[in-house]
């Protein structure tokens, strides 16, 4: 090869004034955030751009760049804006974007060996436990959020549960049919990690709920006696610790006191709720979730890390490592090397390949100290209960669930009698909020409402925010054409 070639620059300097000035557009973009509208619809000329050919020959980062602050900057999701309170998504730091520069620089596969990621991880793990009242001696991996901390927490209770060599034999060696319990509300990423487990939607029983949507205990009790009975074999209880919809938690301890009863895997989907746990003020509503089997959560949405960072934290370690510990000949274990130490992630999870995701997590903590964490938190929770407050003293607005945690939903209603109508009606106004760049508030169905639903995650949001987003939809609904919505 007489002419070798580098993805390094040629010209080291000029890479260094184009970085310097990213960091810094980065910087002034976050700092100005709020003078943004929250989201703005994709132009159609611009989406076209994104059907071109496939470059095979290079450009000037400069141009790649100025695409960029042109084409790609200006249209987000807009979860980074102070009035971003849709779906259950958090909002990221600006020294977490500093840290992801860090980490994409050392660019480690933390999958195991002897190099310092690793340990961090390690040590952001021993930290999560401590945040959470966890058992110390518990394991965990960092994963890419809670639908795959489901999938793992749940294999671990299914290998775990099932009476013969599930590995070795697979799903159909079963006698009996393995049933997993949860309630209505579950997170639909427990659907599919019930699909992916060979069990079959059917295996899932989903129980209903009560007026406050938590699962209604004693119809779970009847269901698992019925199963029984019937010659199936029970193996998991799932608890939720703040529901997508409307922020519920399960009473843990009952549920954690029915798995011991049953003998059953108590498997927590705590996404954002488990970080209650770190509000001297509302800690009690996650009471209980230390005694679950494994726990599924996120830190990209209630701890404001940015995307992505979840995590699983599974009671025993020789459990988890059985559903995972496999060894092949080119990933062997040495006594010195770098193929040497005592932490191996490939042991606890899917992936061989695993980013540095624990940087952020362990900069972030240490720049902001766990007090602060549960400070913010509580400071959504009260946030929320601002926000139903200004809602009920409005007449032409109303509530459609309780507001447990940090979930608020409700909708307009001038008294109009004509359900399919109001819910139109709502509906206009969510798109009307969004595609003016006002707020973007999400939505679900409640007994058979459209709510509109505010979940709030979000460490910029003020309460002069929710004052805007109430006079909004006051004025929108006020202008609105009913013609509009038929």
């Amino acid at each position: 090869m007489e002419n070798e070639e580098t993805l390094d620059p040629a010209d080291w300097e000029s890479l260094r004034i184009l970085g310097h000035k990213m960091l810094d557009d980065m910087l002034n973009y976050l700092r100005d955030i709020r003078e943004q509208p929250v989201w703005q619809p994709i132009p159609n000329d611009v989406k076209l751009k994104f059907n071109l050919p496939l470059p095979t020959k290079g450009q000037r980062r400069e141009e790649i760049y100025n695409e960029f602050k042109k084409d790609i900057l200006p249209y987000p999701l807009g979860n980074i804006h102070p009035r971003f309170w849709g779906w259950v998504v958090g909002t990221g730091t600006p020294f977490g974007i500093l840290a992801e520069m860090l980490a994409a620089t050392m660019n480690p596969n933390v999958v195991g060996g002897e190099h310092i990621a690793n340990y961090v991880e390690a040590q952001v793990l021993e930290w999560t436990k401590k945040m959470l009242g966890y058992d110390p001696n518990a394991s965990g991996i960092l994963v890419s959020g809670a639908s795959m901390a489901n999938f793992i927490g749940l294999t671990v209770a299914r290998n775990t549960k099932t009476d013969y060599n599930v590995i070795e034999e697979g799903i159909r060696a079963s006698k009996k049919n393995l049933i997993i319990y949860g309630s209505i509300e579950m997170h639909s990423s427990i659907d599919k990690t019930i699909q992916l487990l060979g069990l079959g939607t059917k295996s899932l029983r989903k129980i209903p709920v009560n007026e406050n949507f938590e699962i209604h205990v004693e119809k779970l009790r009847e269901s698992i006696e019925a199963d029984i009975k019937s010659g199936y074999k029970p193996i998991c209880i799932i608890g939720n610790a703040g529901t997508v919809n409307t922020g519920a938690i399960d009473d843990l301890n009952m549920l954690a006191e029915i798995a011991r009863e049953y003998n059953l895997w108590f498997h927590v989907d705590a996404a954002f709720g488990v970080w209650c746990k770190l509000s001297t003020r509302s800690n009690k509503l996650v009471e209980g979730i230390e005694q679950a089997d494994s726990i599924a959560f996120d830190y990209h949405k209630w701890l404001y890390l940015n995307y992505e960072a979840g995590c699983v934290l599974v009671r025993n370690k020789k459990e988890h490592l059985n559903a995972f510990n496999f060894s092949a000949d080119y990933a062997t274990h040495h006594e010195r090397g770098t193929g040497s130490g005592d932490i191996w992630y490939d042991y606890y999870g899917i992936q061989l390949s695993r980013g540095f995701r624990a940087l952020k997590i362990w900069m972030s903590i240490k720049e902001n100290g766990s007090e602060k964490y549960g400070r913010l938190i509580e400071q959504n929770i009260q946030q929320a209960r601002y926000l139903t407050n200004l809602i009920e003293q409005e007449q032409k607005l109303e509530m459609l669930a309780p507001t447990i945690l940090n979930i608020v939903n409700f909708r307009y209603n001038d008294g109009t009698t004509d359900l399919d109508m109001l819910n139109k009606m709502n509906k206009e106004i969510l798109f009307q909020l969004q595609e003016k760049g006002i707020a973007v508030p999400s939505n679900t169905m409640l007994n058979g409402n459209f709510a509109i639903r505010v979940a709030i995650t979000n460490h910029r949001s003020k309460r002069e925010d929710f004052e805007m987003l109430i006079s909004s939809i006051l004025d929108i609904a006020q202008s609105l054409d009913k013609k509009v919505v038929i």
